[in-house]
C-alpha cells in the first residue's frame, strides 16, 4: 500500500499513474514562535502533562525539533506516535519525500513511502487543527482511514489540506533543523531521525556531526608556499 499525499480531494494531484506527484506549494508568513492558543495551553497545563506530550525529533540536520502533540485533537492518531516512538520505530527512519516550499514526509521503514508499521490503518480524526508552517500530520492513501506510521511536517501552511488529513501536532521549537532537511523525491542525501523520543522518557539527545569546515582552496595553495614555522 503506498503512502502518499493523494490529494485528489482537493484538487492538487498531478496526472502520473503510478506514483502521485505533488507540486510546489508556498505561502506567505513564517510564524517561527508558536501561536497565542498554544502558549495559553502550555501555560495553563501542569509541567509532567506538558512533558507526556512533547515528541523530540533528533535530526541529522544537526538538532533537536520539539513537537507539541495534541490528544485533545486526534487521540488515536498522537496515542500511536507515542507507541511507535517508545519501541524506538522511528530511530533511523529517513525522509523519503520533500518538497521544497511544502512538506517533509517520513515514517517508513522502507524508505520508499510504500511501507509503514505492522500496526493496523487508524480510523481518520480530521479536526479543526489547520495545517500551518511546522504542523504535522499524518500521511495517508486516498482512502482516509489508511494512516499508519507516516507523517509529514509543513514547511509553509496549505490549508487547502484542512480536514481532509490529520492533523496531530505542531513544532514549537527547532523548526530551524525541519528546514535543512534535504529536499528531494527521494533526496540524493536524505536526512534522517536520529532518535525519536517523549519529553517525559528524558532521552538526551545524541552528539550531533558537525558540518565540516569549509576550506578556501585559495589559501590552502597559499599556505603550501609559506615557510614552515620555526621550532621553540
Amino acid at each position: 500500500m503506498t503512502i502518499r499525499l493523494l490529494l485528489a480531494a482537493v484538487g492538487l494531484l498531478l496526472a502520473a499513474p503510478a506514483m502521485a506527484q505533488l507540486p510546489h506549494e508556498s505561502a506567505a508568513g513564517k510564524a517561527e514562535s508558536p501561536p497565542a492558543q498554544t502558549q495559553v495551553m502550555l501555560s495553563s497545563t501542569p509541567a509532567f502533562a506538558v512533558q507526556e506530550n512533547v515528541l523530540h525529533l533528533d535530526l541529522s540536520t544537526g538538532g533537536r525539533v520539539s513537537i507539541l502533540l495534541r490528544p485533545d485533537a486526534a487521540p488515536n492518531h498522537v496515542e500511536r506516535i507515542k507507541l511507535l516512538v517508545r519501541r524506538g520505530f522511528y530511530d533511523g527512519l529517513l525522509f523519503h519525500r520533500v518538497i521544497d516550499g511544502f512538506m517533509a514526509q517520513t515514517g517508513d521503514p522502507r524508505g520508499t513511502g510504500e511501507g509503514g508499521s505492522e500496526l493496523p490503518d487508524l480510523a481518520a480524526e480530521f479536526n479543526e487543527l489547520p495545517h500551518m508552517r511546522g504542523a504535522v500530520s499524518m500521511a495517508r492513501t486516498q482512502e482516509p482511514n489508511s494512516a499508519n506510521s507516516q507523517f509529514f511536517i509543513l514547511f509553509q501552511p496549505l490549508l487547502r489540506l484542512d480536514r481532509t488529513y490529520t492533523v496531530f501536532g505542531r513544532v514549537i521549537s527547532g523548526m530551524q533543523w525541519v528546514d535543512a532537511i534535504e529536499r528531494g523525491e527521494p533526496p540524493a542525501n536524505p536526512s534522517r531521525i536520529l532518535q525519536a523520543s517523549i519529553a517525559a522518557d528524558n532521552r538526551p539527545p545524541p552528539v550531533f556531526a558537525r558540518p565540516a569546515p569549509v576550506v578556501d582552496p585559495l589559501a590552502a595553495e597559499a599556505a603550501k608556499l609559506l615557510p614552515p614555522a620555526p621550532k621553540l
